[in-house]
């Protein structure tokens, strides 16, 4: 029996003809070359759990017909790609990171953007935005007068997800309070307001940050070159292909001296190995040619 065969065979109670694996397949072929996500067969159950609702909303019935829709709907199959992918993140996630931002990234990011020169900085695949708000915090540290520094020059953090649920989150910017105790002290008391169980990123941190809806595997319209890009735990979904093809794009996309952050199961390999450093655990810089 094939692992796709053994999957179905746990499946609990769905109704004959509502989802065979030759429809797993299907949503398998369509949301890798959409997005570059693999779903290997142990993910039957996730893409009936997370689809269903999708297939009675659309009226389809069975996964069969509303294959035949996301096949031809492209916005029914972004809905469907965003019912799909896995928003797990924390703030402050791999701290080593944010430690090095702070200490080794940060002191001459903002003597350059006191020097009128512009900053940028990417959080790519942001999910629910702890990272992005996690970027934010260590870059002003805890004196709310940077920021208003900041809004004055050419600085930016760009924010982008191709989950529109997630991002719609992360720019809101509200989290429960019990998810905030990986936040430092100071930078908590300086950037968030806490009331009645919830805490909200205050106005001036907000400011600095815009939120995009991005797919890593499509075009990216960003111009200029970035000083840091995190892409943190977001290739672990990939296959090696497609994880090299993406971090060359980001190597070309990152200036000389640039910083890119990657997850603590990722690795640079492929043609960026050519192109970055390693400085740190999961942590490359690219130097000039």
């Amino acid at each position: 029996m094939s692992a796709l065969a053994e999957a179905f065979a746990k499946l609990p109670g769905i109704g004959k003809g509502i989802y065979a694996p030759a429809d797993f397949e299907a949503v398998r072929k369509i949301v890798h070359q959409t997005a570059g996500i693999v779903l290997v067969p142990g993910k039957a159950m996730l893409v009936y759990s997370r689809l269903a609702p999708l297939v009675r909303n659309t009226g389809c019935g069975t996964f069969a017909a509303y294959v035949k829709r996301i096949e031809a709907d492209d916005g029914e199959r972004r809905r469907a790609i965003c019912a799909l992918t896995t928003n797990h993140t924390f703030f402050f996630r791999e701290d080593h990171h944010f430690d090095h931002l702070g200490k080794h990234v940060r002191p001459g990011l903002l003597k350059r953007a006191a020097a009128g020169e512009p900053v940028r900085i990417w959080s790519a695949g942001c999910s629910s935005g702890e990272e992005t708000w996690s970027i934010m915090m260590t870059m002003l540290g805890a004196d709310r007068a940077v920021a208003a520094r900041l809004a004055a020059l050419d600085f930016l953090l760009l924010a982008t997800d191709i989950a529109d649920h997630a991002l719609a989150t992360a720019e809101e910017a509200q989290y429960r309070i019990d998810t905030l105790d990986s936040v430092p002290s100071e930078l908590r008391r300086a950037w968030l307001r806490e009331r009645d169980g919830q805490a909200t990123i205050i106005d001036e941190a907000r400011a600095l940050v815009r939120f995009k809806s991005l797919n890593l595997l499509g075009d990216w319209p960003m111009a200029r070159a970035f000083d840091v890009i995190f892409c943190r735990n977001v290739m672990i979904y990939f296959d090696q292909p497609t994880k090299d093809r993406l971090v060359h794009r980001f190597a070309c996309q990152l200036a000389n001296g640039g910083h890119l952050y990657i997850g603590h199961s990722e690795r640079v390999s492929g043609a960026a190995a050519q192109m970055l450093t390693q400085v740190g655990p999961t942590i490359y810089r690219k130097d000039a040619a």
